[in-house]
C-alpha cells in the first residue's frame, strides 16, 4: 500500500496514546482519510491514516500499533493524500499481507496505477441486475442457494465448524458457467487468522491449480488489530482494478468478518465513543455496508464483482449483530450447521435457514438447466418434511408412522448422506441435478407436486452424471 503525497509536513505534538490510535495536538492542514507516517523514537516508520479532525486535533489509527510509543519523542508526517494502493496484473498468483505489501518471497509487484482503497462510488443507476449463474461446485450451494455473479451472499458460520474450508474449496473450484478460464479471478482475503490456517489456504490453493488465477491478502492472529479493518478495503480495491478496468468476473472471498467487527469495536473503545448493542459502535451498519456493496455488475462493463462473506456466529446466535446487520444488507445466507457437523456431513450445510434471494434470476434453461427449480422445490418440501418427522419419532416413535412418512424419513437421511456430504468433490451443476432425480427416483410421480408433468417425463430415469471429483 502507498500513499502518493502532495505535501510532506511533520508534527511533533503528541498529546496522548489510546489502543491503536493516536492522538495530535495544535494541527493544520489535516484531510480526513490520509495517509501518515509515523516515526518512533527509534527511528521506525508506521503507516497511519487520519481518522476524525476537529478544531486542530487529529486521530490517526497506526496500522502496525502502537506499542514503543511516547507522547515526548513521537513524530507524525502527513502526506496529504488518501490511502492508495498500487494495482496490476501481476497480482494474480500473488501473496500480500493485509497492507498490501507482498509476503510469499516473490519481487515487488509492478504496479499499473494506484487506486484509493476507499473504493469507487458505483452510481446506482449504473448497476446491472445480477444475471448469470456462478458454479461452486457445492450441490447445496449450487442446486438450492444458487450464487450469482454480482451478488454477495454470506455464509454464517459458528466457531470450529469447518467453514475455511468451505471458503478454500469455492476459491479453488469456482467458475462463472460459459466464461472463459482466464477471466474468471479469486480475490481471497483472510481476517485474523492463525499460520496454520494461512499455510492450509496457500496449500489447498496450490494444490488445486488455480492459484495462477488467485490474489490473496492475509491478515494473521498476530498481526496489528487495526489492519483488519484495512485488508477487506484492500482486497476489494484489487478486485475493483481487476474488474472495471481489465474486465475480469471476480470472485472476493472475505473470512472471517467477525473479526473484522471485533477490530472496529476495539477502535470505537479506544476513540471513547457510545457504545450501540453489545459493544459495537453504532455505525457499523454503515461500515458494513461500505464494503458489502462493492459488489456488482456495471453496465457497458464486462467484469463483475461477486462476494462470499464468511463470519463466525458468537455462541451460534443469528440475531448476534455482526449477522443480524450482514444479513439486511447481503442477499441471502448460506448457513453451517453444528448438528451436520456433528454428523460428519461435509460441508454442514443447513439448506432449510439457507437462502439466496437472487437464484431466480441466475438459473434455467438458458443458464443452468430448465428443471433447475422444479427440483430445488421439490428436495426442499420432502427435506423439510423429513426434518420435521424427525422431531415426531423423538416423541412418539417410528411405529407411529404411515408409509408415506417413513419415505420421507428415509428422504431426509439420504438427502444429507448423498447431496449434502460430498467432502471435496467438486460437482458440476448438471451432476448436482442428476444427482436429485436420482434421489427423487423411489418417490411415485404424483407424490412430486412441485414438478410439472412434461418435467417429469424429461428427466425421470436420468443416471446421475459422475466425475473423477465425484
Amino acid at each position: 500500500m502507498t500513499g502518493r503525497g502532495l505535501r510532506v509536513v511533520e508534527f511533533q505534538t503528541v498529546e496522548y496514546v489510546s489502543g491503536p490510535l493516536l492522538f495530535l495536538e495544535g494541527v493544520h492542514g489535516v484531510h480526513y482519510d490520509e495517509t501518515v507516517e509515523v516515526v518512533t523514537p527509534d527511528g521506525e516508520l508506521r503507516r497511519g491514516q487520519v481518522l476524525e479532525v476537529d478544531r486542530g486535533r487529529a486521530v490517526i489509527e497506526v496500522f502496525a500499533g502502537t506499542r514503543g510509543l511516547d507522547v515526548a519523542s513521537t513524530r507524525v508526517r502527513l502526506g496529504g493524500d488518501a490511502a492508495r494502493l498500487g494495482v496490476g496484473l501481476g497480482m494474480l498468483g500473488r501473496m500480500f499481507d493485509g497492507s498490501g505489501n507482498a509476503i510469499d518471497g516473490g519481487p515487488p509487484t509492478l504496479p499499473e496505477s494506484f487506486w484509493e482503497v476507499g473504493g469507487l462510488a458505483m452510481n446506482p443507476a449504473a448497476r446491472e441486475h445480477p444475471s448469470e449463474f456462478i458454479q461452486t461446485g457445492v450441490s447445496a450451494i449450487d442446486g438450492l442457494n444458487t450464487l450469482v455473479r454480482g451478488q454477495k451472499l454470506p455464509i454464517f458460520s459458528g466457531f470450529g465448524l469447518p467453514a475455511a474450508k468451505l471458503s478454500a474449496q469455492i476459491a479453488a473450484n469456482a467458475q462463472v458457467a460459459g466464461a472463459e478460464e482466464q477471466s474468471f479471478v479469486v480475490v481471497f482475503a483472510a481476517l485474523g487468522i492463525t499460520h496454520r490456517e494461512a499455510s492450509f489456504f496457500r496449500r489447498f490453493i496450490e494444490d488445486s491449480g488455480s492459484l495462477g488465477r488467485t490474489v490473496m491478502f492475509l491478515n494473521l492472529a498476530d498481526d496489528p488489530t487495526i489492519e483488519r479493518l484495512l485488508t477487506p478495503r484492500v482486497a476489494l480495491t484489487a478486485a475493483e482494478f481487476l474488474a472495471f478496468e481489465k474486465g475480469h468476473h471476480v470472485l472476493v472471498i472475505l473470512t472471517d468478518m467477525t473479526n473484522y467487527c471485533e477490530a472496529l469495536r476495539e477502535v470505537s473503545t479506544a476513540r471513547e465513543e457510545i457504545p450501540g448493542r453489545r459493544g459495537y459502535p453504532g455505525y457499523m451498519y454503515t461500515d458494513l455496508a461500505s464494503l458489502y456493496e462493492r459488489a456488482g455488475r456495471i453496465r457497458e462493463h464486462g467484469g463483475s464483482i461477486t462476494q462470499l462473506i464468511i463470519l463466525s456466529m458468537p455462541d451460534d446466535d443469528i440475531t448476534h449483530p455482526i449477522p443480524d446487520l450482514t444479513g439486511y444488507i447481503t442477499e441471502g445466507q448460506i448457513v453451517l450447521s453444528r448438528e451436520l457437523h456433528r454428523k460428519g456431513v461435509e460441508p454442514p450445510i443447513d439448506v432449510l435457514p439457507s437462502l439466496s434471494r437472487l437464484m431466480n434470476a441466475g438459473i434455467g434453461g438458458d443458464k443452468t438447466r430448465s428443471d433447475h427449480r422444479e427440483v430445488a422445490d421439490q428436495l426442499y418440501a420432502f427435506y423439510a418434511e423429513g426434518r420435521d418427522l424427525r422431531r415426531l419419532v423423538a416423541i412418539v416413535g417410528e411405529a407411529a408412522l404411515s408409509e408415506t412418512d417413513r419415505r420421507a424419513l428415509a428422504f431426509a437421511d439420504d438427502f444429507e448422506d448423498r447431496f449434502i456430504d460430498q467432502g471435496n468433490a467438486n460437482r458440476s451443476i448438471e451432476e448436482t441435478l442428476d444427482l436429485a432425480w436420482d434421489l427423487l427416483e423411489p418417490i411415485a410421480d404424483s407424490e412430486l407436486k412441485r414438478i410439472h408433468p412434461e418435467t417429469i417425463a424429461a428427466y425421470r430415469g436420468r443416471k446421475p452424471a459422475t466425475s473423477p471429483n465425484s
